[in-house]
């Protein structure tokens, strides 16, 4: 980065997210995309939703070609602080009780579902054998 480069801390960045002042944060690089909002092949509100953030998981998945990104450059502003942008979230799967008490019922479930015709059809043999034990009998 060079001494004439503009320094942004994040909090900045995220004040910009609206129509008339869009900025977007990818790979540490700040963009004012503003004036590109409305040649955006995606959309403008592409553009929209990705500000605010670190928009650069957004940008990578899409695979933007090296016209796009050497057209990026016209709309490059600065860098930002790293030490300013937050600990990304990652998602945690749930394994507290609460989830396993949640799949029991649905395993009891499946068996009773299995079981009950099961003991229609014996008791319905029963009836039958015991009807025609009877009628050998008289």
């Amino acid at each position: 980065m060079g001494s004439g480069e503009k320094v942004f801390v994040y909090e900045d960045l995220v004040k910009h997210k609206d129509r008339n002042d869009c900025w977007l944060l990818i790979s540490r690089k700040v963009y004012n995309v503003t004036q590109f909002l409305e040649d955006h092949p995606g959309g403008d509100e592409v553009l929209l939703a990705a500000s605010g953030k670190d928009a650069t998981n957004d940008f990578e998945d899409v695979g933007h070609s090296d016209d796009a990104r050497e057209q990026m450059q016209k709309y490059y502003i600065g860098e930002v602080d790293a030490t300013t942008i937050p600990a990304r979230r990652m998602y945690k799967a749930q394994t507290s009780t609460a989830a396993t008490q949640q799949e029991e019922p649905g395993f009891l479930f499946k068996i009773i579902q299995f079981l009950v015709p099961l003991l229609i059809l014996g008791f319905a043999f029963g009836l039958q054998f015991l009807g025609k034990k009877e009628k050998t009998e008289t």
